[in-house]
């Protein structure tokens, strides 16, 4: 018999990494309710004529098919099979996928939904996505996104919004970020006057792993896409560019100043730094224009946000989508979201230590049990306990008072009740710190003063 195991990329995850998820998740949560976001939920496999051609050619390789129930070879036919061309049977024999993202699906609730939803339309959404991406470390098959998304809206306060959601989230879990902020409509300016406006795509793609490879990386990948060496010359300041947000605006200003896009862009950007200069911001927002998020549905601001104080990559991105929702039939509908990694921010809140104590905390209470009389005569002490919001237990067998003080300890619970003959007859429990030792004779809201 095979040992039990689970799919790489893929994760169990304990008490204590259910309460630490939880944290951040909760985190994540009020700070989205508090600027008035509202949580909805999507199924977790949609269509694969929602999901393919919106995540670009690299994106629709990692989408996870969901074979078609019953018999799914019956309408597929000997020379079919024969060709054994892949991309053609899984269409065929698949007709849905697992969620890629959370954005995409929110576009389409938007478009099924359109006459119950008041705009601008703000909902945040935190569930798991897949990709079959190759595993490795802060990258994972399933992982959860948490997702806020405007639509019905063209206001750069919006961006803004979003910009203060971001520094506020991680403001409150301690962890110090860098918000790096673009525009497509840049990076298309720079593209039309390098002279290669069709090659758009390209050179964003290229761009977007200047990290990952490096200048050489990105100028080898771009001359394989067919750039001219000229056109690539005309690249290397604007992916060098240095200086203050302020400075490369103006430089970039000057750049693209044949180019009404390019314009347009600069003047979306230097409106949301602006704005941001008075929001007081905790943490450094910095035009980066080697910023360019290859997805393809990106028409505006872009962010991404990375962590300071622990190797890891992206742990926030998100920007403008100006017509998502006209692939679904609803055209001219503006967008603009940002989307929280969750699981690389709960490596860099572990590797970092950030997590508190009380985040991870269980039950602070437990009543040991001797006997059906002794554990009757608790239930009322931690219906009362639990009713003041401690988190209690009355350990369920009657076992030896060696075993079931061993469960507290493993647990890390931090009080001990007893109740024998002698404190039912007073009306009281003995009640053990485990930190210290001490032991105290006391009353039900005694109790309840002492551990709450």
């Amino acid at each position: 018999m095979n040992k039990p195991s689970i799919p790489k990329g893929t994760r169990d995850f304990s008490t204590v990494e259910m309460a630490k998820r939880n944290y951040l998740f909760d985190t994540i949560r009020s700070v989205y309710a508090l600027y008035g976001y509202q949580q909805i939920e999507t199924p977790a496999i949609e269509t694969l004529q929602t999901l393919l051609g919106k995540y670009g050619e690299e994106g629709d390789k990692l989408l996870f098919k969901v074979l078609n129930s019953g018999d799914y070879l019956n309408k597929v036919t000997d020379e079919e099979l024969a060709r054994r061309d892949s991309l053609h049977l899984a269409s065929r024999i698949s007709e849905k996928g697992l969620r890629y993202d959370l954005t995409v699906p929110f576009a389409r609730y938007v478009v099924m939904h359109r006459e119950e939803l008041q705009l601008p339309f703000k909902r945040y959404q935190i569930q798991p996505v897949w990709r079959a991406d190759r595993p490795q470390k802060g990258r994972y098959r399933e992982f959860y996104q948490c997702d806020a998304d405007v639509v019905g809206s063209d206001s750069l306060l919006n961006e803004v919004e979003l910009m203060q959601i971001v520094d506020t989230v991680f403001s409150r879990l301690g962890i110090r970020v860098q918000i790096k902020i673009n525009n497509r409509k840049i990076l298309t300016g720079i593209a039309e006057v390098i002279g290669e406006a069709d090659k758009i795509t390209v050179i964003t793609v290229a761009i977007d792993k200047l990290d990952k490879i490096g200048p050489d990386g990105v100028n080898a990948e771009l001359r394989d896409k067919g750039l001219s060496d000229d056109a690539i010359g005309k690249l290397q300041p604007i992916i060098s560019l240095s200086g203050t947000n302020d400075e490369k605006l103006q430089t970039i200003s000057d750049v693209l100043k044949d180019s009404e896009v390019g314009l347009k862009g600069v003047e979306e950007t230097r409106f949301i730094l602006d704005t941001l200069k008075t929001a007081g911001l905790n943490n450094e927002i910095q035009l980066d224009l080697t910023l360019a998020r290859g997805l393809n549905y990106y028409t505006g601001a872009i962010f991404e946000v990375k962590a300071l104080d622990t190797p890891m990559g992206s742990i926030t991105g998100g920007g403008r989508y100006d017509n998502l929702t006209g692939i679904f039939g609803m055209p001219g509908l503006s967008g603009v979201g940002i989307s929280f990694g969750a699981d690389r921010i709960y490596d860099v809140l572990n590797t970092l230590e950030l997590f508190p104590k009380e985040a991870v905390t269980g039950t602070r209470l437990l009543f040991i049990n001797f006997g059906e009389k002794e554990a009757a005569y608790c239930m009322s002490m931690a219906r009362n306990a639990r009713n003041a919001g401690i988190k209690t237990e009355i350990y369920p067998d009657a076992a030896k008072m060696k075993k079931q003080m061993a469960y507290a300890n493993i647990k890390a619970i931090p009080f001990v009740a007893i109740a024998g003959e002698n404190e039912i007859k007073e009306g009281k429990v003995m009640l053990k710190n485990m930190t210290t030792g001490e032991q105290t004779m006391v009353t039900s809201d005694e109790l309840i003063d002492i551990v709450g």
